[in-house]
């Protein structure tokens, strides 16, 4: 179960204005959840959308703010981590400004310095993404 931790970019590599996420709700090791409101100066917003671009990398920050709150907790840096593949991505809806997002994020399998993600997006209780992310962990 995940504290509450008051500034996000403790635990993401990413600053701003390119974080996707705002808040860690819950992570175990395994499953990580995180809240984001969608603001107008966000960089992946299109045409008061957020773009699926948006939508995958909020899922790869959700699973970067799980990793560094593991890593926090055994007092070590947060790493960077690289989005190196993306299957299944359904895309159903594209969120308007001011939408809060909820994301949740399972970790598949771990191989090496990859983990594979599958990943859920909703927006006021309605699914709007799901997909499978592989990142590299370490360069």
């Amino acid at each position: 179960m995940a504290d509450y931790i008051h500034d996000i970019t403790e635990l993401i590599p990413q600053g701003p204005p390119f974080i996707m996420v705002d808040k860690l709700l819950y992570s175990d090791g395994h499953l990580t959840c995180t809240s984001f409101r969608i603001t107008p100066g966000n960089p992946l917003v299109e045409e008061g959308r957020l773009s699926a671009a948006g939508l995958m990398e909020n899922m790869a920050q959700t699973a970067a703010a799980g990793a560094g709150y593991e890593a926090r907790a055994i007092n070590v840096g947060v790493k960077p981590g690289y989005i190196i593949s993306v299957k299944d991505l359904n895309i159903r809806a594209l969120p308007e400004i001011e939408a809060e997002l909820m994301t949740e994020i399972t970790i598949t399998a771990r191989v090496a310095d990859i983990i594979v993600i599958s990943g859920k997006t909703t927006c006021r209780g309605e699914v709007i993404a799901t997909g499978e992310l592989k990142i590299l962990t370490s360069v």
